[in-house]
């Protein structure tokens, strides 16, 4: 009780002032508050920052190693029409990877530290994109589920609180949502074919559905990053709502496909007005994330052979910028 005899006289207490770093977080937090955008040179926590770069570079890493399991068919497309439009599919995919890249480095870090990261397995990307390609079906099924989860992973994104990531977004998405509707359009002309080619169908989404629903990530008490990216309005929708979006909206459409999806605890919930569905293999989820996939060491070797190979490449570009640049120094003096 005599500790109240230690408490300072309000008016006699030196005023407070507010350091410039805590100004500085004032106005971030009232940017993210107001659903403004955080640009390149606004000042953001350290942790945001890190956040973003890991986020943004895993999502291209993702892109470029994507372009992997669908480029091993270009050669072997059943026809020039489906050759053309995988071509260009492997094309957006290599350029959504570049729009990421130029989003983080706006973040302060390089394309090559990114990038060595990738190389060198320190940096993680989708794990989606460590299961091979059986058939030309696998081609089609990519298309339309693992595309269709991307979207919807990604629409939100749109809203991203800082800046260049969201603005790259708007594109990725529209590209992507012409993903989805090639590879359903791709299958459905194989479910009105032979029932070799419908059984092809089948067995390909017996194989990729539960690797699309761990694409969301863990459940959302398993994800303890969740929480303050959605303050920070980076991550706007959990996990788990994500992937019962999914849900919800490829039943019907597989339905449409007349294809059955391999969950026979797949049943719409009257009370919940969703589709409850059965357990995912996250034993299998981690295992493949940490580099124990039935593709990993082959798409991480694939990725850093291209590297390797194109090292003169980079050196040439560099040589004629640097030659050009002189030339523009000389000319200016």
């Amino acid at each position: 009780m005599y500790t109240q005899a230690l408490d300072i006289h309000p008016q006699l207490a030196t005023p407070r002032v507010a350091s410039a770093d805590e100004h500085k977080q004032a106005q971030f937090e009232d940017t993210i508050n107001r659903e403004g955008k955080i640009e390149p040179r606004d000042w953001m926590p350290a942790h945001y920052r890190k956040t973003l770069v890991r986020q943004i570079s895993q999502h291209a890493h993702s892109e470029i190693v994507g372009m992997l399991p669908e480029g091993n068919w270009i050669s072997r497309a059943p026809s020039l029409k489906r050759k053309a439009i995988l071509i260009a599919k492997v094309q957006d995919e290599g350029g959504h990877g570049l729009y990421l890249y130029s989003a983080a480095e706006t973040l302060g870090t390089s394309r090559d530290q990114m990038l060595k990261a990738l190389h060198t397995g320190r940096a993680k990307y989708s794990s989606i994109f460590n299961y091979p390609t059986l058939t030309w079906a696998d081609v089609g099924v990519i298309g339309w589920l693992v595309d269709g989860a991307a979207i919807m992973n990604q629409i939100p994104l749109c809203r991203c609180s800082y800046g260049p990531y969201a603005r790259a977004m708007v594109r990725i998405c529209k590209e992507e949502s012409f993903h989805q509707r090639q590879g359903f359009e791709s299958l459905m002309v194989m479910m009105q074919g032979t029932p070799e080619q419908q059984a092809m169908v089948q067995d390909a989404v017996n194989r990729w559905w539960w690797k699309c629903l761990a694409m969301f990530g863990p459940p959302d008490s398993d994800s303890p990053n969740s929480e303050q990216s959605k303050r920070w309005g980076i991550k706007r929708i959990s996990n788990d709502d994500l992937r019962q979006s999914f849900i919800d909206a490829t039943v019907p459409q597989a339905k449409a496909l007349g294809v059955s999806l391999p969950d026979p605890d797949l049943k719409w919930n009257e009370e919940r007005q969703h589709h409850d569905y059965g357990s995912i293999d996250w034993d299998e989820f981690w295992a493949t994330v940490n580099g124990k996939g039935p593709c990993n060491k082959e798409r991480l070797a694939t990725r850093v052979k291209a590297w390797d190979d194109g090292a003169w490449v980079r050196e040439a570009a560099l040589a004629h910028a640097n030659k050009q640049q002189a030339r523009q120094t000389k000319e200016a003096a």
